[in-house]
């Protein structure tokens, strides 16, 4: 298998992606991830390639993790290396996955090996994606692509109303390993401990990059309210983009008081930043799909609260609250959630094997065992004496 990535950076798609490598790799395929970019910036940030988490997770495992020499802002056109670098990549694959449409700029060049090719979608507005969503169509055209993995169904439904034939698409909804993702007391309280927050102050985490679609201006909003009626309150901010340095967040943040509002940026241990909450909010405006924060949040005994996007309704119904994008009536969800944690823990224990890693990766395996075998040509039979 070869996966192709249009950039590593802080997001919850490379998080999924990443994750469903790793646990074919597991099972015992054999994979290498090729990056159109060896460098982005994303959320006010420069992100390497190696920097990245899910890049020292691959390659950690052993998955071979190579970049076209491009970096973001490059003219274009795919130079001669370029293709002759994935070209050889390609050559070495059975199947292709492709992390959202954007890389099929690449992989829809002529000349390149022809494989089938598996588009992994993760967002639910295919008209906002600019250029890519053509560059889907043309390989559909083009007779690349043999099916496209949707997050969730409000992907696979505007992807479809966008014009992507419905029996190529594939709802997989996102998991999280269970594992990692747990209720932790000791973790809670650790984490408190290390933000000076006492034992039984309500705690809300916002989990998102610094991007216009997650709204970050009406969470600010909702927890300025919120701060306001609930003097032992405390908020997290964590996410790309979320610290100090990134000027159009402190810009937004205003007179927002800091002593119970905390920035704390990308964190790789995010399974315990949940589990010393008890509300993970999501405020997004459009483009979600299966917002991961809201699953890994709620397998860590986080309330979700979330505005109605995507299939964000469809995860929390009945372990959460769903809320219109309103800044007051947000704040009070979220003192509602805070109120109901103790009773949601049975149906949020409930929930785990839905959202488990484990049904993900078999899916996704399947999947790709019976594109392989739909493209293995047959032996023909000898011809009778």
């Amino acid at each position: 298998m070869l996966s192709v990535y249009e950039g590593f950076f802080s997001g919850g798609a490379r998080i999924v992606h990443t994750d469903v490598v790793l646990g074919l790799v597991e099972g015992g395929q054999h994979h290498h991830v090729l990056s159109v970019h060896a460098e982005m910036y994303r959320e006010a940030t420069r992100q390497r390639m190696q920097d990245d988490a899910c890049h020292r997770a691959l390659t950690s495992a052993g998955v071979v993790v190579s970049a076209l020499d491009r970096r973001q802002g490059d003219p274009a056109a795919f130079t001669g290396p370029d293709l002759a670098e994935t070209a050889r990549a390609m050559a070495a694959a059975d199947v292709i996955l492709s992390l959202k449409e954007q890389p099929l700029a690449l992989l829809n060049q002529s000349g390149l090996p022809r494989r089938p090719v598996v588009v992994c979608l993760h967002r639910s507005d295919p008209q906002n994606q600019g250029e890519a969503l053509d560059a889907l169509k043309a390989a559909i055209a083009d007779g690349t692509v043999a099916a496209a993995v949707c997050c969730a169904e409000s992907t696979r439904a505007a992807y479809q109303a966008a014009g992507i034939p419905a029996e190529l698409l594939h709802v997989i909804p996102n998991g999280v390993d269970l594992l990692r993702f747990r209720p932790d007391a000791a973790r809670r309280l650790a984490l408190r401990e290390d933000l000076r927050i006492p034992a039984s102050a309500p705690v809300v985490v916002f989990a998102a990059r610094y991007d216009a679609m997650k709204n970050v201006p009406l969470f600010l909003r909702a927890a300025r309210e919120w701060l306001d009626r609930e003097p032992a309150g405390h908020v997290l901010m964590c996410g790309a983009g979320m610290t100090p340095a990134n000027a159009d967040l402190m810009a937004d943040l205003g007179t927002l008081d800091r002593s119970r509002l905390r920035l704390l940026g990308v964190r790789r241990d995010m399974e315990t930043v949940y589990a010393a909450s008890d509300v993970v909010a999501l405020t997004s405006a459009w483009g979600e799909a299966a917002p991961l924060c809201l699953i890994e949040g709620m397998m860590c005994g986080a309330v979700p609260v979330t505005t109605d996007v995507g299939d964000s309704a469809a995860i929390v119904t009945g372990l959460g609250f769903v809320t219109p994008p309103d800044p007051a009536a947000i704040a009070t969800a979220w003192t509602e959630a805070v109120a109901a944690r103790p009773d949601r823990a049975g149906a949020l224990a409930a929930s785990r094997e839905r959202f488990s890693r484990t049904r993900m990766i078999a899916s996704y395996a399947a999947l790709l065992d019976g594109i392989h075998t739909a493209a293995t040509p047959r032996p023909s039979l000898p011809e009778p004496l």
